[in-house]
């Protein structure tokens, strides 16, 4: 049985103000790094054998706090980076909403291509499912922790479980070093044990 725990990076000046990040790199606020190792506490606990993260400093340091407890080293992985936002990059949501206003549209009603340079639903899921595909397969019947985004770890998950966007919709976005928890086995698949797990 293979374990694999997908984990959002900690909280950003950029979270906190609403404005977009997409793929650009900007850093952990206090918040976020005092999240990332109250997160890395209880994930330490699960003895993880590996440890990923997207190569974006927030993921890449929210793992930081998981290896200085386990002793493991992180490797990077691009593909983990959150969706590319395009033109939207470095906006306050409120901004995009009227510089856009049809691409936001389209956006909020969960079109998969929604426009404005924005990287589409499909090439998001496909991007990440392999990548925590092969993640998980670095570490075969071990527990393998990857730090991620909110919108590519949706999208990656939903890509490994097969479920249809419209399903994939239902679910709440993980919260600032919340984690979802999948596991493996070769009868079932994938299948998902646990969502939004985190410290309180």
């Amino acid at each position: 049985m293979t374990r694999l725990v997908v984990w959002r990076h900690g909280n950003t000046d950029w979270n906190a103000s609403g404005r977009v990040q997409g793929q650009t790199d900007i850093s952990l606020n206090d918040l976020g790094q005092e999240q990332a190792q109250a997160a890395a506490r209880l994930l330490a606990g699960l003895r993880p054998d590996a440890i990923v993260a997207s190569d974006l400093r927030r993921a890449a340091d929210t793992a930081a706090a998981l290896a200085a407890l386990t002793s493991l080293p992180v490797r990077t992985d691009v593909r983990l980076r959150e969706r590319y936002f395009g033109r939207w990059q470095g906006l306050q949501l409120t901004e995009a909403a009227e510089r856009y206003p049809d691409e936001y549209a389209r956006w909020r009603a969960g079109d998969p291509d929604p426009g404005a340079g924005i990287e589409t639903l499909d090439d998001l899921g496909k991007r990440l499912g392999s990548a925590l595909q092969e993640a998980a397969d670095t570490v075969p019947g071990g527990t393998v922790v990857v730090a991620t985004h909110g919108g590519a770890a949706r999208q990656g998950i939903g890509q490994l479980l097969g479920w249809e966007p419209a399903v994939l919709r239902t679910v709440d976005s993980l919260r600032n070093c919340h984690w979802t928890e999948l596991w493996h086995d070769d009868v079932r698949g994938w299948h998902l044990r646990a969502h939004n797990v985190g410290p309180s």
